[in-house]
């Protein structure tokens, strides 16, 4: 295959003849599919990363990490509701992808979302593990520190058998069906938000505001080297920032809603509504928890394990520690359901196009669900979860979600200026490099899009990626001379800005026959992909060599597997194809 060839592959998109047929079961609502959203995203954050990240990162202020990743998470959900009203097909960011910026970087996103999920999973039944344990006097991990410790450093101490058993167990409910699966989700998840309302009131009865601002002095000398400087910030502005990246774990599941093109029963209504309820609920939940929990008992005491039933411990309710033990573990319990949910539905996907072995595309006759995929994905989560500490796992997954939203937020960009369903566009202007200076102002007052527009635009949005990651960088990392990182960080927002602009006034498309778009755009994509590399470049070198890794696994994949055997690729064999010429199925950028 010539590299001409190999450019062509990489480039060519997916079109969508949508008529509503699908192997899977239609049969989510709106109810379902926002318990979906809510049970696989509010479990972890809620009962064990407000109590760690305000213990080790952002003190009582982890109230604003959460505000930070909610905005995040909010730009990335509207994101995804847009092309879930264009795109109503299971496999999520994965197909938004492949219809809008072509078949490499569809599978780029779609191995990323299988890391996503899979480390979701075992994170999940990790954290679950931990929690248990932990009302049990860490018994099981003293026992198996004893017995079969683990003594490499990027694993954890001990393999826990715990946490493979209960991913075993939901890979078999989710095998059985999905209508069977989601019943018991909606269940779990109303039991979940009737323990956050009871956490709530009974945190504020014993609520005292001076917990956020206790003086360091105050502090007693045993714990305070690793109390920070006391207050509200006993990190300052940078331990909020590095909180809201670690409570960014916290909002990750909701895109699980997504991948449910082919099974809700009003996708292009529904799904998009279930995002932005999912993301309120969950917001509401985290910010109420964390300012109970950090009002109740000082933030340098609390327990990263099980924060809630040692803090009604120490306050002396015991009653409702043992309630929300309860309702703890019905939340990770549907958590853990809708963190591996998506992750078979992104194989069948993948595998459907031929990315991806075809064998996991497979419907079973009885269940309608993709069982070889949820079989091999659930041991291959399972695994995960046990040779892993949970740390490792929050930020494997982290970069991977985040990598995903932020080529979302790209696509929608990119769909906005150049709308291939759109064939009939405004008269082309001759390209000259006066009217290229011309347009990228708009200084011509094209209304509709032209290819001049459109490449004007890919190259802008190109060129604010590669900023945006340079000026996230200065942030993150000082260089030698403070002066010169401020004039550097000042000329990447100037460029920032400058690239907006240019941006905002080129044509974009009338989106009024959607029955969701994401409102001020480009502003709000921009600003999703402006945080989404910002938070990326808070993760550790470790994590980022392990992605690496795994897209390093993955191209060997598509390179000597997916790019021979896709449905395009097929396709591009053949010039025609039920009437329609191949330049139809492939689209140059």
């Amino acid at each position: 295959m010539g590299c001409a060839r190999i450019l062509t592959a990489l480039r060519r998109c997916k079109r969508l003849n949508d008529d509503g047929t699908t192997q899977l079961a239609r049969c989510l609502g709106l109810l379902d599919l926002t318990a979906l959203g809510v049970g696989s995203t509010l479990g972890l954050g809620v009962y064990v990363l407000a109590g760690a990240v305000a213990k080790t990162v952002a003190g009582p202020a982890v109230t604003l990490s959460f505000l930070v990743a909610a905005i995040a998470s909010a730009f990335a959900g509207l994101c995804y509701a847009e092309f879930a009203a264009r795109v109503p097909k299971a496999g999520s960011a994965y197909v938004y992808s492949y219809v809008s910026v072509g078949e490499f970087i569809a599978f780029t996103i779609g191995w990323n979302l299988i890391l996503e999920y899979v480390i979701g999973t075992a994170s999940v039944a990790k954290g679950m593990a931990n929690y248990i344990d932990s009302l049990c006097n860490n018994t099981l991990a003293n026992t198996m520190t004893a017995v079969a410790p683990i003594n490499i450093s990027f694993l954890a101490t001990y393999p826990d058998f715990f946490a493979f058993a209960l991913v075993l167990l939901i890979t078999v409910l989710l095998a059985t069906g999905v209508k069977e699966s989601t019943k018991l989700n909606n269940v779990f998840t109303a039991l979940n938000m009737i323990t956050v309302v009871v956490v709530v009131i009974a945190g504020a009865m014993k609520s005292d505001p001076a917990n956020w601002n206790i003086n360091v002095e105050e502090i007693p000398e045993e714990d305070r080297a690793a109390a920070g400087a006391g207050g509200f910030m006993p990190w300052g502005v940078a331990g909020v920032m590095a909180g809201a990246a670690k409570c960014f774990f916290g909002f990750v599941g909701f895109d699980c809603v997504a991948t449910t093109g082919e099974e809700a029963r009003n996708p292009k209504r529904d799904i998009p509504l279930s995002i932005v309820l999912s993301l309120v609920i969950i917001f509401a939940s985290y910010f109420s928890i964390a300012t109970v929990l950090t009002m109740m008992w000082p933030y340098y005491l609390q327990d990263a394990d099980a924060p809630f039933p040692y803090v009604f411990t120490q306050v002396g309710m015991p009653v409702v520690r043992w309630l929300v033990t309860g309702g703890a573990i019905c939340a990770l319990c549907t958590s853990l359901l809708g963190a591996m949910f998506p992750l078979p539905r992104v194989l069948y996907a993948m595998a459907s196009d031929g990315v991806l072995f075809r064998p996991l595309a497979v419907i079973n006759a009885r269940t309608k669900t993709p069982m070889l995929a949820t079989i091999l994905s659930g041991l291959l989560s399972a695994t995960m979860a046990a040779i892993f500490n949970l740390n490792q796992l929050i930020d494997m997954m982290s970069i991977g979600t985040l990598l995903a939203y932020t080529i979302v937020a790209t696509s929608v960009l990119i769909l906005r200026y150049e709308d291939k369903d759109q064939v009939h566009l405004q008269l082309p202007v001759p390209e000259t490099p006066y009217s290229v200076a011309r347009q990228t102002f708009n200084f011509l007052g094209l209304k509709e899009p032209t290819e001049l527009s459109a490449t004007i635009a890919k190259c802008t949005i190109g060129v604010l990626s590669a900023a945006a990651l340079a000026t996230c960088a200065l942030m993150r990392w000082e260089v030698s001379s403070s002066e010169l990182q401020v004039t550097l960080f000042t000329l990447g927002a100037t460029l920032l800005i400058l690239l907006l602009i240019i941006l905002y006034r080129q044509p974009r498309h009338d989106v009024t026959h959607l029955t969701f778009t994401v409102p001020l755009v480009p502003l709000v994509p921009y600003l999703s992909v402006c945080m989404n590399v910002y938070l990326m470049v808070q993760l550790d070198y470790q994590t980022w060599v392990r992605f690496i890794i795994w897209l390093f696994v993955g191209y060997l994949i598509y390179f000597f597997y997916g790019i021979r055997n896709s449905t395009l690729g097929q396709e591009a064999k053949s010039p025609k194809k039920n009437g329609i010429e191949e330049k139809h199925i492939v689209t140059k950028f």
